[in-house]
């Protein structure tokens, strides 16, 4: 005997219902009352200070900020560097010619 899922029916689950738009969302809040529950929850678990965690998550943020800036530069430096190693390069072949073709009238 199979007591497998060929027996069970699939139950068919109504749609999700579509999430609130903001208004709705501040339309909400502004009709609560001030002894709401949301509101009174948040009072005693100290939800309306930042929490340790919020600061270190921003401190963490700023960095990688700061981290890609510096990246960014970096990158820029390192092609004003390689521009001007390659006029330095052309600037020296011009001057072993000079070079060489002042040695060639003296002699």
């Amino acid at each position: 005997m199979n007591l497998g899922s060929k027996s069970k029916k699939r139950v068919v689950l109504p749609s999700r219902p579509e999430p609130p738009t903001v208004d709705q969302i501040l339309e909400d809040i502004s009709k609560a009352a001030p002894d709401d529950p949301v509101f009174s929850i948040l009072e005693q678990t100290g939800e309306n200070s930042p929490h340790p965690a919020d600061t270190e998550v921003e401190l963490r943020f700023q960095q990688c900020r700061r981290f890609l800036e510096l990246n960014e530069k970096l990158e820029e430096a390192q092609g004003q560097m390689q521009k001007q190693r390659e006029e330095l390069q052309v600037v020296g072949q011009q001057l072993d010619r000079d070079v060489a073709e002042v040695k060639g009238q003296t002699l």
